[in-house]
């Protein structure tokens, strides 16, 4: 799904900046991603997919 529809910015995009990049926080997505600095609707949406992957990782790190 779209989440920035200025830059064409998908969830999945974003949650493989969280996995493999490293991507904390809205900051760190805009240094590897273009978004949120035209009409900045997505930001919080891009918040909470960063939030649900870090605690879906964090989840799945300990099992084994």
């Amino acid at each position: 799904m779209y989440v920035c529809m200025c830059y064409g910015v998908t969830d999945t995009a974003i949650r493989q900046a969280v996995t493999s990049n490293g991507v904390g926080n809205i900051r760190d997505l805009r240094e590897q991603l273009q978004l949120g600095s035209q009409c900045g609707k997505c930001i919080q949406m891009a918040q909470q997919i960063i939030d649900a992957t870090i605690i879906d990782e964090s989840l799945f790190k300990d099992v084994g």
